[in-house]
């Protein structure tokens, strides 16, 4: 298994090097974008304009992620529950505290599959997948005016451990990458959600 992950982290330190040198447009499937569009402004105004947090939502966050059609977030949460019994889905669907997700779109996760040479999620290990999970999610209910400073950039401390930092365009710099944030702000009752368009890595190039 050790080999296995020295031999994953060397895939995914090259495709960040990949990445730094050429240019990917990432978009929102169109059920995702759909989903998306009815419940939130562009991103640039509500970034921009955002100076409270949105009063609670009537869905959780899992469910929230399952009517989107985020079905590779979803089936990554599955699979880590599966294998390592790690309770994301129940978590995320009856939890009563309060959690931000920085969640992928299924676009983000399929560059990073074609990156890496696989096809799907459960060809990576859970536990690499736990901890990525775990890199997109912070404690406590955080919108938009509490991530996208105004000036600089804010540190953002995951339940990982791991901290990324957004700036005031709310773009994302991972331990190991970037993305923006593409759709903020999407309520739920057990807090918020912000879209962002590719899989944020928690190690170094």
């Amino acid at each position: 298994m050790k080999t296995m992950h020295f031999k994953l982290f060397g895939t995914l330190k090259a495709f960040i090097l990949i990445a730094a040198l050429s240019t990917v447009t990432i978009s929102c499937d169109n059920q995702e974008m759909d989903e998306i569009n009815s419940s939130t402004t562009s991103s640039t105004e509500t970034l921009k304009s955002a100076n409270s947090a949105p009063k609670p939502g009537d869905a959780p966050i899992a469910q929230i992620a399952i009517d989107a059609g985020f079905t590779e977030l979803v089936g990554a949460l599955s699979y880590v529950d599966t294998e390592l019994n790690a309770g994301l889905v129940n978590l995320f669907l009856n939890g009563k505290d309060q959690y931000t997700v920085f969640a992928p779109t299924n676009t983000a996760f399929n560059n990073l599959y074609t990156a890496l040479g696989v096809k799907k999620i459960t060809d990576l290990p859970p536990t690499l997948v736990l901890n990525v999970l775990k890199y997109h999610v912070v404690e406590g209910r955080r919108a938009a005016n509490s991530v996208v400073p105004k000036m600089g950039s804010r540190e953002i401390t995951t339940l990982l451990g791991s901290s990324f930092s957004v700036n005031n365009s709310g773009m994302i710099t991972a331990v190991g990458n970037t993305a923006n944030i593409t759709a903020p702000n999407i309520s739920a009752s057990n807090g918020i959600i912000h879209v962002v368009d590719a899989v944020l890595l928690p190690i170094n190039p």
